[in-house]
């Protein structure tokens, strides 16, 4: 039995603004979705690899998710690591800079936070 990765999820309040920020942010476009009367799942890729990002939208949420204490994250490389934090920066979306370990995050509308680590 093995087992492979199909995607993360994340639930998001406003879906377009979240699908706006993951274009312009990571390059992540649609793949495909489910619509019904009560949520809306989007499928994001980065057009090179199998995994997804599954955007969840409840229709009738009007209140913020609860992140607890954000002690979590998802991760991606990128080829021009000091290209992407002008862009971030400019974006006004980094949140926290380890230099040390060569790493930043970025935050979604949301609040979620997202690793951006240089390729090696």
């Amino acid at each position: 039995m093995q087992f492979t990765f199909a995607h993360n999820n994340l639930n998001v309040l406003d879906l377009e603004k979240s699908l706006a920020f993951y274009k312009e942010a990571l390059g992540l476009v649609e793949v495909r979705r489910h619509e019904n009367d009560a949520f809306t799942l989007v499928y994001l890729g980065d057009g090179r690899t199998a995994h997804l990002l599954e955007l969840t939208w409840l229709k009738d949420r009007k209140e913020p998710y609860n992140l607890g204490e954000n002690e979590f994250h998802l991760a991606f490389h990128v080829d021009d690591y000091e290209a992407a934090h002008a862009k971030h920066a400019q974006m006004g979306c980094i949140c926290y800079e380890n230099p040390g370990m060569g790493i930043y995050f970025i935050a979604d509308p949301d609040g979620y936070w997202l690793e951006i680590v240089p390729a090696k």
